[in-house]
């Protein structure tokens, strides 16, 4: 006899795009080899296509397929990782997944029309355009649910930016941020948290209403926190800075889907003053300066709470849908370990108290790890 329970839905699907800045040793500053590596990829492996080049010469973009589970997402997440890792090593050089690189020099253009756009449309900002995010996709079961998501999700960007800041250090400098990545960010025509839409159909008029003001040359270039995507049925979150390791970057995707899950069922809490736009902009700010070192404000509250105190809702908030998918354990180990070392960019600064060999080496075994 078949059990008469209803059975679960299976969990949203995934897909995780990091970006990789590839660094000469003695300095932490960017060199311009990517195309040369992404070539040795592909001629070693025809199916890395996946590897792709990105605005700047120095950097590689992995896009992943479509991920069902923890398990494909760290299969994947590593073999690249292990891919490029041996041809930097090659080279001498050290893959580095963070959000801004430390050494004072400065990557080139890549080639191509919508780059050189871009590039002259920036001015004066393009020198500081050196930045690298993880950003991750959610599956969707319509564009209007989408908008609701986003909606649901506002108020908890500044903690998941808290969480997952990994930029601490700029142009040979401490930039006294816990996300440099997200300040630079704020200078583009669209920054931060997206508006808050009232459908489908309003979000699709008031972002082509968008198009060729600034950078953003057409829909694809909106450059909020999060967005629906426009090639894939997913809702795109592009706050994360780039994260150290391959544990990490898959950690934050599957917290970042169990968050869309219990949003998308309407349980994820938050005070109405919490989603208003003053404060979620300025709890953002806060964030990316302070990381998980100061208070955050607590959607559930609208006010400032202990750091750990807002992490420990949120997390509590997604645990059904960690659970239901089977993600608890991972999740778990990442805020653990986050807790006890903390975030990327408490990290980095511990390992550039010993001289920039010492960040160095702990960028490259991060990478691997």
């Amino acid at each position: 006899m078949s059990d008469p329970r209803p059975s679960r839905p299976s969990p949203r699907t995934i897909g995780v795009e990091e970006e990789v800045i590839l660094l000469e040793p003695d300095t932490l500053s960017p060199i311009d080899v990517a195309d040369e590596v992404i070539g040795e990829l592909v001629d070693l492996d025809a199916s890395a296509s996946w590897i792709t080049h990105e605005y700047l010469r120095a950097q590689l973009e992995f896009s992943s397929p479509v991920l069902a589970d923890g398990d494909a997402a760290e299969r994947v997440v590593r073999a690249f990782r292990d891919a490029l890792s041996q041809a930097a090593a090659r080279r001498s050089l050290i893959p580095a997944s963070v959000g801004t690189a430390h050494g004072r020099g400065a990557s080139s253009t890549a080639e191509g029309d919508r780059y050189l756009r871009f590039d002259t449309e920036l001015g004066a900002i393009r020198p500081d355009h050196q930045i690298q995010g993880l950003h991750v996709h959610v599956a969707i079961a319509s564009r209007g649910e989408g908008v609701e998501i986003m909606r649901a999700l506002r108020p908890w960007l500044a903690p998941l930016l808290a969480l997952t800041a990994n930029s601490p250090s700029f142009a040979g400098a401490d930039t006294g941020f816990a996300s440099w990545r997200t300040m630079i960010g704020r200078r583009f025509t669209t920054a931060s948290a997206p508006p808050v839409f009232a459908d489908a159909d309003d979000y699709e008029r008031r972002t082509r209403a968008l198009v060729g003001l600034g950078t953003t040359f057409d829909t694809a270039s909106l450059a909020w926190m999060m967005r629906l995507a426009e090639r894939w049925p997913t809702v795109e979150l592009r706050l994360f800075d780039a994260q150290l390791s391959a544990g990490e970057t898959v950690a934050t995707a599957l917290l970042a889907r169990a968050l869309v899950e219990v949003a998308a069922a309407g349980e994820l809490p938050h005070a109405e003053a919490a989603a208003q736009h003053e404060l979620v902009d300025a709890a953002i700010w806060h964030a990316a300066r302070h990381g998980l070192d100061d208070g955050l404000v607590d959607p559930a509250t609208a006010e400032l709470a202990p750091a750990w105190e807002v992490i420990d809702r949120m997390v509590e908030a997604a645990r059904p849908a960690l659970q239901a998918a089977g993600d608890e354990q991972r999740v778990d180990a990442f805020l653990a370990r986050t807790r006890a070392e903390g975030n990327g960019a408490t990290r980095q600064r511990a390992a550039l108290a010993g001289g920039e060999a010492a960040l160095g080496r702990m960028l490259r075994e991060s990478f691997s790890a």
